[in-house]
């Protein structure tokens, strides 16, 4: 996709299929891509067909324009803020994927690719994807104190998780701006590229999680997330009966059979 789509004013977000990806764009330039309840509701719907279609292998969530995003619009937002609701409806899959009651945890990979400003909620759905490509203009900042709120996306969790406490707390408590350099030593991001190349990496990266075995992708991904929310021994048990399921898969005889053969797998998800 080159061509920049037309955004209507409360913005949208546009999917494309690309063989087993499916690419998912934040779609409100003008507004430097700033959430609407549109926008939430639409990339959950996206987020909910990802897993959904047996088609789709990979995510990729990207952005339209010269930035990320800025974050919510706070003025479209602050009334459900204030009610504590959810600008999508339950039932769908939760893109910030915190496993909150009534909402669906995303199941299949994500890989985020990120650009110029990157606030908040940017911040939050990068860190809630599974790997993020940054481009090397990136302007992040977690600046809720800012605005009277709190960081409520993941961000108080991932970025201490990812980054150690001291460091977590040295950009949450002040709401500073930090580049990509800095996002990189904290392990908020995986890769830097020159600015423009973030959405080729990041299908690069996507194309190659999908030449693999479908359900041992999610197995591994689940079972490494599962190390980091409950623990190694939880993760542990898991190693056996996981394991076992996948070695009576059509795609692990396949699996067999390539290796026998010399030959690439050829991999069907079942």
């Amino acid at each position: 996709m080159t061509a920049l789509p037309e955004a209507p004013p409360e913005g949208n977000i546009v999917t494309e299929r690309r063989g087993a990806l499916l690419l998912i764009g934040v779609n409100r330039p003008a507004k430097r891509n700033g959430f609407s309840p549109r926008m939430f509701r639409e990339l959950a719907e996206a987020y909910t067909l990802l897993d959904d279609d047996a088609e789709l292998r990979v995510g990729v969530l990207h952005a339209f324009g010269a930035h990320f995003t800025g974050g919510i619009d706070l003025p479209m937002l602050a009334p459900l803020m204030r009610r504590g609701e959810k600008a999508f409806p339950e039932g769908l899959v939760e893109p910030t994927d915190l496993g909150t009651p009534g909402y669906r945890r995303r199941q299949k990979p994500m890989v985020a690719a990120v650009q110029g400003i990157t606030y908040t909620l940017g911040i939050e759905l990068m860190l809630a994807a599974d790997i993020v490509v940054a481009a090397d203009d990136c302007r992040f900042s977690q600046l809720e104190v800012k605005r009277g709120i709190m960081a409520t996306g993941g961000a108080t969790l991932r970025m201490a998780e990812r980054a150690g406490l001291g460091n977590a707390m040295l950009h949450l408590l002040t709401g500073d701006e930090f580049g990509s350099a800095e996002a990189l030593r904290l392990n908020f991001v995986q890769k830097l590229v020159p600015a423009g190349r973030q959405l080729d990496e990041a299908i690069g990266i996507a194309e190659a999680i999908a030449a693999q075995a479908p359900l041992a992708v999610v197995a591994t991904r689940q079972n490494a997330l599962k190390c980091v929310e409950e623990g190694p021994l939880a993760a542990m048990a898991e190693f056996a009966p996981v394991q076992g399921r996948l070695a009576n898969t059509e795609d692990a005889a396949e699996g067999v059979r390539s290796f026998v053969e010399k030959r690439p797998p050829r991999f069907s998800g079942r």
